[in-house]
């Protein structure tokens, strides 16, 4: 597998091997031999599997707080998405910086986004699933968000008619949010 280290200290683009030939492709979308031979140490508990339907679906900017953070490892099984991650470590000094990338099913790459980053993604085609991995449980009681179209962080949706949950419409701005991440 290729590592890809972005400019956000952690958090890296992983690119497994395919092996393709006339009837499609065969690839293991996660070893944990490999990830430990790349100084990835996580313990994977949980897959969670979405599906968006209309182009333009925006879900986040997600996170948890400590103790119950959680890093994933997300990949697109059909479709397209620009995923983004926001640095909310706040002595990180790229705190409040973020990163956008494009996963689908046809670069097969996939984000390692750990601990002490909001995440989330915008549909670039209908009938998209992402499936990511988590190293803890969803915890409700910390549950957190930041405004998707927070004016101070200036993220460049692909979108010019998002299509949000009810939730995702109310976050705070970066500014306002209740973060624990030193």
């Amino acid at each position: 597998m290729n590592t890809i280290s972005l400019k956000l200290e952690g958090a890296k683009i992983i690119e497994p091997v395919v092996h393709g030939d006339h009837r499609g492709f065969f690839m293991e979308s996660y070893n944990e031999k490999l990830m430990n031979d790349n100084q990835f140490d996580y313990t994977f508990i949980q897959d969670n599997q979405s599906l968006s339907v209309e182009t333009g679906v925006i879900r986040g900017l997600h996170y948890q707080l400590d103790p119950k953070a959680q890093t994933k490892l997300i990949r697109v099984i059909s479709g397209a998405i620009y995923d983004v991650i926001l640095d909310i470590r706040k002595s990180s000094p790229t705190f409040g910086q973020w990163v956008g990338v494009i996963l689908s099913e046809h670069n097969r790459r996939q984000l390692l986004v750990p601990k002490g980053f909001a995440h989330g993604f915008c549909t670039l085609v209908p009938n998209t699933q992402v499936l990511y991995k988590v190293d803890e449980y969803y915890s409700p009681e910390n549950d957190r968000g930041i405004l998707w179209n927070d004016p101070a962080l200036g993220i460049d949706w692909p979108t010019s008619n998002a299509v949000l949950s009810e939730k995702d419409q109310k976050h705070p701005t970066l500014a306002e949010a209740d973060i624990n991440f030193d």
